[in-house]
């Protein structure tokens, strides 16, 4: 007998990256009396990352649970980027409704069609918040109709279409029913969660129904669980059987031996959750995303929709270079691969591969930032090892055709830029769809382009808008191969021998082009150090003293000046390197350096590649 639970709601909270998500979340929060009154609480409290912080994106899911009116809302803060869309995929299936924000100014952007899609198809009903109301350029009866548009466009039923709005201001705390009057706090947003997201339903007197859809980690308990509880009621030291609707052969035999619920931030132990509770399980070793946890009685795999396949891939290669091990703390090749394997704990988008070298790992995921993000963590852990340049995954059609992940791109660029955003896009074969007028002075350009087409092109796009430009992406599909695209029209500058960065030896090089390196730097032979304003890759010496003579001193000549050198961060250096660099990865540098060092070496190389 299904019964509903009305104590409690199930919410996730979605929407397109740097919409406000996360802040509305603080709101909720200290609205809701999780904080004390004199609590200094940081900004952005569920983004416990540090990288999350510094890049102001969430990157995992997160739960916490407020107390509103005596009903339980259980909130998931949902990532925005499309790189960490399988994290929001998967936690739809543990909610029975979505609060989806969208930028007053921004309108609805890709994720925002992305993340609603997936919850129109789970036929999950929708309140909108239209939030930063209160930026100087807010055009909220437009952004109304946008939103209006994308249901219609994503074919949501009269229910779905009947939704509440609310115009909120997170950052001021404030929410309210209509456009036109002002809020004074966030109860508007609570009432409207409490009375259109439904209460879950369920049989409490079934066999126990648990679906996991999130994976959490933890070096003392291992891996955690995180699901709903779909039917009957699950305690602790309770006998159960795993098992997963996409792979029939699982059925394992457990005991569940620590049962948590959230409270706020924070996760309690219970004995005992009924059907609707969001509960954490530990205590089981082999349990992942798409299992059910179920009762030896009567095993039966909830369905789960499979996560999507990864897009783009690189090689994780243990450090060969002259430099190697003097700066980080894990650098053999079994530190690397149990890191690697260690993440598939939690990241359901991401494959490890070994490959024929036991030296080198192929990792694949849904982006350059999803890699990234990677890389950084592994970097600041204290890890040191090498990355290739992003590769796309082919595939093939049924009649052996090649196949290549295509990227939906919406451009927003001041319009005195517009010609050269064409231009390059078009170079890297995209293909504009749509050119429309956002505002005065900024025009929305939309492409169609090969998912490889974008690598490397985030910050040539930055310094041709004069930082003025805004990329967004999605995932559109596989498409036919597009030919051949050539990426970086500058060559490298490589030092051709090892030792220290000298002045006299910088300022001579840096005539050839821009430099990467400064004075006192350690550079070995084969190191990139600067980019060569021509096409080819130079030699040059930054290591080069000046010969003193009978009749010159050192300091005879007016002081040497060198330009400042460029700083490249870690996607930028990702973006710069070509097919034949790799990128060394350590905790205190980032250096690019060709992938055969010696000079002879890399000619005969390029010689018998031209063949």
């Amino acid at each position: 007998m299904r019964t509903t639970r009305d104590d409690i709601r199930n919410i996730a909270i979605i929407a397109h990256v740097d919409h406000g998500k996360t802040t509305i979340v603080d709101e909720l929060l200290k609205q809701s009396g999780v904080f004390r009154e004199n609590q200094e609480v940081a900004e952005r409290v569920m983004d416990s990352n540090d990288i999350e912080r510094e890049r102001g994106i969430t990157i995992l899911s997160k739960n916490t649970a407020i107390h509103y009116n005596d009903i339980k809302i259980n909130i998931i803060d949902t990532p925005g980027h499309a790189d960490f869309g399988g994290e929001v995929e998967r936690v739809l299936k543990m909610v029975n409704g979505v609060v989806l924000v969208v930028d007053a100014f921004e309108g609805a952007m890709p994720q925002t069609k992305f993340v609603l899609k997936k919850a129109l198809e789970l036929s999950l009903p929708v309140v909108v918040c239209v939030n930063k109301i209160d930026r100087p350029e807010a055009r909220p009866e437009e952004v109304v109709d946008e939103i209006l548009e994308l249901f219609i466009d994503l074919e949501a039923d009269e229910e779905q279409l009947d939704c509440p709005f609310i115009f909120a201001s997170a950052k001021e705390g404030k929410a309210s029913n209509s456009m036109d009057v002002e809020g004074t706090d966030m109860k508007p947003l609570f009432d409207a969660i409490i009375d259109y997201i439904p209460a879950p339903t369920g049989d409490p007197e079934a066999d126990t129904q648990v679906l996991i859809s999130t994976i959490d980690y933890n070096e003392y308990v291992g891996r955690i669980g995180v699901g709903k509880v779909d039917n009957g009621s699950v305690r602790v030291n309770q006998d159960v059987v795993i098992v997963n609707a996409h792979d029939p052969e699982k059925n394992e035999k457990v005991k569940i031996s620590k049962l948590y619920e959230f409270e706020g931030l924070e996760r309690v132990e219970v004995e005992e959750a009924k059907i609707g509770s969001i509960v954490a399980i530990s205590g089981i070793s082999d349990i992942h995303i798409g299992d059910t946890i179920c009762s030896p009685e009567n095993p039966e795999a909830i369905p789960f929709q499979r996560i999507s396949e990864p897009t783009i891939s690189m090689d994780f290669i243990v450090n060969d270079s002259p430099l190697a091990g003097q700066e980080g703390k894990f650098v053999t090749s079994r530190h690397l691969r149990d890191r690697l394997y260690k993440m598939l704990n939690t990241d359901v988008s991401l494959r490890v591969e070994d490959t024929e070298s036991t030296e080198c790992y192929k990792v694949s995921g849904r982006g350059e930032l999803h890699l990234s993000v990677l890389i950084e963590n592994m970097r600041r852990e204290g890890y040191e090892f090498a990355v290739s340049k992003p590769e796309v995954l082919y595939k093939t059609d049924e009649n052996g055709k090649k196949l290549e992940p295509l990227e939906k791109a919406l451009v927003d660029v001041p319009d005195e830029f517009t010609g050269t955003v064409i231009d390059k896009l078009s170079q890297r074969k995209g293909e504009l769809q749509a050119m429309n007028p956002l505002n005065a002075g900024t025009t929305r350009l939309e492409f169609l382009i090969p998912s490889r087409g974008l690598i490397g092109y985030r910050g040539e796009f930055m310094t041709d808008t004069k930082g003025n430009g805004v990329i967004n992406t999605e995932f559109y599909g596989y498409g036919p191969y597009k030919g051949d695209i050539s990426y970086r029209k500058q060559g490298s500058l490589i030092a051709f021998e090892s030792g220290e960065a000298i002045v006299y030896g910088l300022f001579n090089a840096q005539e050839r082009g821009t430099l990467f390196v400064g004075p006192g730097e350690k550079v070995y032979g084969g190191m990139v150090v600067g980019q060569n304003g021509k096409t080819d890759d130079i030699e040059v010496n930054v290591c080069k003293k000046k010969h003193l003579t009978n009749t010159r001193s050192s300091g005879s000549d007016e002081a040497l000046r060198l330009s400042p050198k460029v700083e490249l961060s870690l996607e930028e250096a990702i973006d710069f390197i070509d097919t034949d660099e790799l990128l060394e990865v350590t905790p205190e540098n980032l250096r690019i350096r060709k992938k055969i060092l010696d000079g002879t070496e890399r000619y005969r190389a390029k010689r018998n590649a031209g063949k």
